[in-house]
């Protein structure tokens, strides 16, 4: 928009409608004070000033407008009918004009100067705008390989780790060869197992995280009853950590379409996380139901050390890890993130709603098979099945 400033009206209504025939947007101002106003609050690209004006005139309206913060870089024409002298055009030029026109204007003269400024205004705004994609596209960037290193750091930690114990644990089982205690060889035998089941969980992880960054995370879809996931899920889950209490709720008596094994991963972590951030209540609930949407909902209730509003969000995020609990417990940050990415394939939704202090549930949803898509899969399958018969 441009802002033509002038006392007299029959100016602002000659130059108004000049410039409106070119399609250009334009305001108007009456004084200099009414044209600082305006200027403070809307955005111009270009403003037409007449020198000569009662209070305040052109050179100090430009003078206030360059000294402004916001548009220092405003494009200012100066127009006067009687200061023509050279010294007053200098003057102009040191307000912060970027040009000075006598009057009588000529109308092509000043359509040409206004273009031009205006095309220059249109150029600076899309020259800030790029250098501020830039500026964010770096900044990106340098968040990114700090989240890479950070992550690194983090990844051969956690790796090192079980590595380390089960070397311990072997040696002190080569050691034991000899000794007559079958049960002491058994401990270090199971706790090796254990920091081997540790080491095998963080590569799958950084396997699954690579072939979703390469977009490779293939999923084998079939039909699936979805309640004998859950149970043989927590039944996985009581055979490594007895000591923890799982309930049941609900009932998951469906049939999904989806891959059982990715999906039996996500339900895996949520428990594992459940068990991991309540250090000193192991009770765990499941609750497992059908919503209005038709969609199988599934939650994992927990009183662990709840998560902050402020953190929730980000906790699916890669390689996220909170502050306050990363010392506390071990992790890649990464194991939300691929569940949050399964659960995506499968056209599912997943979220977390937590207290601090008082525990969390973690959530997902997948879409359950209607019962005509059910009734029209088994008649497919049936008659593949009698084809096969026949056959034979």
């Amino acid at each position: 928009m441009i802002l033509i400033v002038d006392d007299k009206p029959v100016n602002l209504f000659s130059l108004k409608r000049i410039l409106e025939l070119n399609d250009f947007a334009v305001d108007t101002a009456s004084s200099g004070e009414e044209a600082l106003r305006k200027i403070l609050k809307n955005t111009y690209a270009l403003v037409i000033l007449d020198v000569q004006m009662p209070g305040m005139d052109g050179f100090e309206v430009a003078e206030a407008i360059t000294g402004y913060s916001k548009t220092k870089d405003l494009s200012i024409i100066f127009l006067s009918a009687v200061n023509t002298d050279k010294r007053f055009i200098q003057k102009g030029y040191a307000s912060g004009g970027v040009d000075y026109v006598t009057k009588p204007v000529d109308p092509d003269i000043l359509l040409l100067k206004v273009k031009t400024f205006y095309k220059l205004f249109e150029q600076t705004q899309e020259l800030t705008r790029m250098q501020e994609s830039l500026r964010e596209e770096i900044e990106f960037r340098k968040r990114a390989e700090e989240k890479k290193d950070e992550f690194m750091t983090i990844a051969s930690h956690e790796l090192k780790t079980p590595l380390t114990s089960m070397k311990a644990y072997l040696q002190l089982l080569a050691r034991s060869v000899d000794d007559a205690n079958v049960d002491t060889r058994r401990v270090y035998l199971q706790r090796t197992l254990t920091q081997l089941d540790k080491l095998h969980g963080l590569v799958a992880d950084l396997l699954d995280i690579s072939k979703l960054e390469n977009g490779k995370l293939q999923l084998n879809k079939h039909i699936f009853d979805f309640d004998k996931l859950v149970t043989s899920t927590i039944d996985m889950i009581h055979q490594t950590t007895p000591a923890v209490l799982i309930t049941r709720k609900g009932k998951a008596d469906v049939e999904v379409y989806g891959d059982d094994v990715r999906i039996e991963q996500v339900l895996m972590n949520y428990l594992s996380n459940a068990i991991k951030y309540s250090p000193d209540k192991k009770d765990i609930l499941v609750n497992t139901f059908v919503s209005d949407k038709g969609e199988l909902v599934v939650e994992v209730h927990d009183k662990g050390i709840g998560i902050p509003l402020e953190k929730q969000e980000l906790v699916f995020q890669k390689f996220y890890r909170a502050e306050d609990s990363s010392n506390r417990f071990q992790g890649l940050g990464i194991g939300l993130y691929i569940c949050s990415e399964i659960i995506r394939l499968h056209g599912g939704s997943y979220g977390v709603k937590s207290t601090p202090g008082e525990g969390s549930v973690f959530y997902f949803s997948v879409p359950v098979l209607s019962e005509i898509h059910t009734t029209h899969s088994n008649n497919i399958v049936n008659r593949l099945n009698a084809l096969n018969e026949d056959n034979l």
